[in-house]
C-alpha cells in the first residue's frame, strides 16, 4: 500500500494543515506518476499532430495514439481497434450517439428506455431530442435497495422501442446493474443497447463482447487517466452505417466543393485535432491498472466499502442510499437534522474530500424526495485508517451541527 500511495503525488499534500484524505473518486480519480510522465513525455519528445504528416515526430505521435486505441480495445475485449472512438468523455460519447441516432435511426413516435438512476449525461441528450422528434421516454424504476425492477422491464417494450440506454452502475447508489441480462432482453426485441460505463470501468473487468451491447461509453479521468479523454465503443457493423457527428479535418476520405466521401469508423467520428496526450495517458493508466490487477483492486475496494458501511451504520440518524448486494465502492448518505453540504464543508477543514449535492442525478433524488446527500467513494489507494479518521471527524461534525 505504501508503494501504491507513493505512485500518486497528490496524496502527499496537506489540505488545511491536514494530510489529504481523498474520498471523491467517483467524481474523478487521482493520477499516478506513470500517467503524468506519459503526458509530459509526449509534450517533451514528440509533440505533433497525428495522421497528417510524414515527418518523424508525427509518425511517432500517430503510432502512440493508435497504440492507445489498440490497448483500449484489448482492455475491454473489443473485436478490434476500429471499434474504439476517442471522445472527450462519457458525456460527449452519449451526445454523439443521440445526435447520429436521431438522424439515422429514430423517427416520430419512437420510444427510448432509461432508468431512474441515470446520470444527467444519459438523460439530457435523450430528453432534448423530444424537441425535435415526438419521442417517448420510459423509465425502469428501482426498489428500496436501489436495485432496478427487472421483472417490470419486459412490460416497457413495445414495437416502437428503439433504444435502451442504461448505467452499468449508479454514481449515487453504487448499484451494479445486471447489464448482461438486461441487454439480452433488449436484443431479443431488436432494440439498440447503450451502456454508460463511467463508474464501472474503473472497478470491473469489462468484456463488451460478453455483454453483447451495441455501444459502451466511459471516461478516462475516472480511471486514473487525464481529463478530456473518453471512449465510445461501438460494433463495427453499426458504426459504419451511421452519419458523422462533427465535420472537419481527418474524418473524410475525399472532398471537393460538390461532394464529401466520409472515412470509415473510427476516423469518421474524430473530426479535428484529437487529444493525443490524453489518449496516451489513458493507455498508461490501463498499463498501471493491469500491473496491479483489476481483481486485486476490486478486492481491496470492497473491503473498504464493507468496513466503511459497518462504521457508518453505527452512527445515529444515518440514512444510506442504496443497499444493493452488488455495489461499487461508494456510500451516499444523509444524517437526520444535518445538511449534507455543511458536513462536506466541515470535513474539508480536516482535509477530507467528499462530495455533496445531487451528483448530476436529480430524477433519482426526486424518487427519494430529498435535495441531495453526501457521497464518499473509494479507490485502491485509500486505506482503512483513512476511514477511521473520516468517521471520527464526521461524528465531530454531526455533533457540532446538531
Amino acid at each position: 500500500m505504501k508503494s501504491i500511495r507513493n505512485d500518486f503525488p497528490a496524496l502527499a499534500q496537506m489540505v488545511n494543515n491536514n494530510k489529504l484524505i481523498y474520498f471523491d473518486n467517483a467524481a474523478t480519480s487521482l493520477k499516478p506518476k506513470s500517467v503524468i510522465e506519459g503526458v509530459r513525455d509526449y509534450y517533451s519528445s514528440f509533440n505533433s499532430n497525428v495522421h497528417r504528416a510524414g515527418h518523424y515526430l508525427s509518425a511517432k505521435s500517430t503510432k502512440a495514439y493508435e497504440s492507445s486505441r489498440e490497448s483500449i480495445a484489448e482492455y475491454i475485449n473489443a473485436k478490434d481497434s476500429t471499434e474504439i472512438i476517442f471522445t472527450k468523455g462519457t458525456t460527449e460519447s452519449i451526445n454523439l450517439l443521440a445526435d447520429v441516432l436521431a438522424k439515422d435511426i429514430l423517427e416520430d413516435g419512437d420510444e427510448i428506455i432509461l432508468t431512474r438512476m441515470e446520470h444527467h449525461s444519459n438523460i439530457v441528450p435523450w430528453v432534448a431530442l423530444k424537441d425535435k422528434l415526438d419521442l417517448t421516454i420510459k423509465i425502469i424504476e428501482i426498489d428500496d435497495k436501489g436495485e432496478l425492477l427487472i421483472d417490470d422491464l419486459d412490460k416497457l417494450f413495445t414495437e416502437n422501442t428503439k433504444i435502451l440506454s442504461i448505467a452499468h452502475s449508479s454514481n449515487v447508489l453504487g448499484t451494479i446493474n445486471p447489464i448482461e441480462k438486461i441487454v439480452k432482453i433488449a436484443k431479443s426485441r431488436g432494440v439498440l443497447t447503450i451502456i454508460d460505463g463511467a463508474q464501472a470501468i474503473v472497478h470491473e473487468k469489462i468484456n463488451v463482447q460478453k455483454i453483447d451491447c451495441d455501444f459502451y461509453c466511459f471516461s478516462g479521468h475516472k480511471m486514473y487517466a487525464p481529463m478530456g479523454i473518453g471512449v465510445l465503443y461501438g460494433k463495427k457493423e453499426i458504426l459504419n452505417r451511421l452519419s458523422p457527428y462533427q465535420k472537419g479535418g481527418g474524418m473524410i476520405k475525399n472532398v471537393n466543393y460538390d461532394e464529401i466521401i466520409y472515412n470509415i469508423s473510427p476516423y469518421r467520428f474524430e473530426a479535428g485535432t484529437p487529444n493525443v496526450e490524453a489518449a496516451i495517458g489513458l493507455s498508461k493508466a490501463i498499463d498501471y491498472i493491469n500491473s496491479i490487477g483489476i481483481e486485486t483492486i476490486k478486492k481491496h475496494e470492497q473491503s473498504l466499502l464493507n468496513y466503511a458501511s459497518a462504521q457508518l451504520k453505527g452512527i445515529e440518524g444515518i440514512n444510506i442510499f442504496g443497499e444493493s448486494a452488488a455495489k461499487d465502492p461508494m456510500i451516499s448518505f444523509n444524517v437526520k437534522g444535518v445538511h449534507h453540504s455543511d458536513l462536506a464543508m466541515i470535513l474539508d477543514k480536516f482535509g477530507i474530500a467528499t462530495r455533496a449535492g445531487f451528483h448530476c442525478a436529480q430524477p433519482l433524488f426526486d424518487y427519494y424526495k430529498t435535495k441531495g446527500n453526501l457521497r464518499i467513494s473509494f479507490s485502491f489507494y485509500n486505506t482503512l485508517e483513512e476511514i477511521d479518521v473520516f468517521v471520527e471527524k464526521l461524528i465531530f461534525a454531526i455533533n457540532m451541527l446538531k
